[in-house]
């Protein structure tokens, strides 16, 4: 049993709380300034992101935050902003339930049929830097079981890339045009960014993997495609979608349909091995794409750690079949920030001369002048 104690030493919080299990369902139904009440192992970076985002006030987590498994910057990015990671007993996670009123100080306390008080122990930097050294010292051993399990299942999920996708008629038109496939990803956000003037430029087509197309919209684009099981992706991003793919297992079974019509929008399926995002590139490359950027996809083995996964051998597989036509941007915004165009280079005389304008309208010293100047040519032109 772990050791509980308590040490927040704070102000008290005081806050509504959101409670569930599976964290990507409970960051879809969380608002602003509320506690979350989770059973999130290793809590990833993207998770701690979407937390922050939220501007949640406290996270208490019934499982541990950071095993120091492998390295993991998720609940350090957490109390950098300011929101404090409460964990408590597996076995008190039940005790919680949505829209309580949870009192933090020197225990968690709150009313549901009667008060009820729960001990905690508070997750600090300092714990943080332990476990980081710890997983620091583990990658060796890590990568050695993720290298073994990639291989394994290589062997088990290539026909899934040798054979085509059972793709079903879209509308979406991809041949012979550029794709950008967004994953909301590590980086992702910089990353869009900073292919604002090629999406502007190159008008390719617009795939977004479950939360990716909550990416595309938050930067004013709207997603042709929608690929995914459905689980992270908003409400209002599938109603704004142009079209819906559901990535099904490969016996056929799609839980994310029965969202999708639950909003009563229409939506094809893929039953597919792999990743969502793997299914959307092969996607885009048996639909004769000319180009396919990639965006925020996962890359490597803390990335997919992170999603529980222990190996990437249907990543891999699908990188080598689409070979050159595959151009990955995660990182792009850390290796080259695009110069200033020729078309926006007009502000700057424009901006220069505004002020000489403005003194012109005012100076007499000037105005006199410009009376001269338009005498001596209307003496001119007589």
């Amino acid at each position: 049993m772990r050791n509980v104690r308590n040490e927040y030493i704070g102000d008290p919080i005081v806050g509504i709380a959101v409670v569930g299990r599976n964290t990507k369902e409970l960051l879809r139904r969380a608002k602003p300034k509320q506690i979350l009440v989770l059973d999130h192992r290793d809590l990833d970076e993207m998770a701690a992101l979407s937390i922050i985002e939220l501007k949640c006030i406290a996270v208490i987590n019934a499982a541990t935050s950071m095993s120091g498994d492998y390295p993991m910057k998720g609940p350090l990015l957490l109390l950098q902003a300011g929101i404090p990671i409460f964990e408590i007993e597996p076995n008190q996670f039940a005790l919680f339930e949505d829209h309580i009123r949870i009192h933090i100080a020197e225990h968690i306390t709150f009313h549901n049929c009667h008060q009820i008080s729960v001990p905690y122990r508070i997750f600090t930097k300092e714990q943080w830097e332990n476990l980081q050294q710890i997983a620091n010292c583990n990658v060796g051993a890590r990568l050695n079981d993720f290298i073994d399990n990639t291989l394994k299942y290589a062997q088990k999920e290539k026909d899934f890339v040798i054979h085509p996708l059972d793709v079903p008629p879209l509308r979406t038109m991809m041949q012979n045009k550029h794709v950008v496939v967004v994953v909301r990803g590590s980086g992702y956000k910089n990353d869009l960014q900073a292919l604002k003037d090629y999406i502007e430029d190159y008008q390719p087509v617009l795939i977004g993997v479950d939360g990716g197309a909550d990416a595309l919209m938050k930067y004013g684009h709207i997603p042709d495609l929608i690929v995914g099981d459905m689980d992270s992706v908003s409400d209002e991003a599938l109603r704004h979608g142009k079209e819906i793919v559901v990535h099904a297992y490969p016996d056929g079974r799609a839980p994310g349909m029965t969202r999708v019509q639950a909003l009563n929008l229409r939506a094809e399926r893929i039953p597919s091995y792999g990743t969502s995002e793997d299914v959307a590139m092969l996607l885009a490359y048996e639909q004769n794409a000319e180009l396919i950027v990639t965006l925020g996809t996962h890359t490597h083995m803390i990335d997919f750690l992170e999603k529980g996964r222990k190996g990437m051998s249907s990543t891999i597989l699908v990188r080598m079949k689409i070979g050159s036509k595959l151009v990955d941007a995660k990182g792009v915004s850390k290796l080259y920030h695009r110069p200033i165009s020729w078309r926006s280079l007009w502000m700057v005389p424009a901006a220069a001369l505004f002020p000489l304008m403005m003194l012109g309208l005012i100076h007499p010293g000037i105005q006199h002048a410009a009376d001269v100047l338009m005498t001596y040519l209307k003496v001119s032109m007589d």
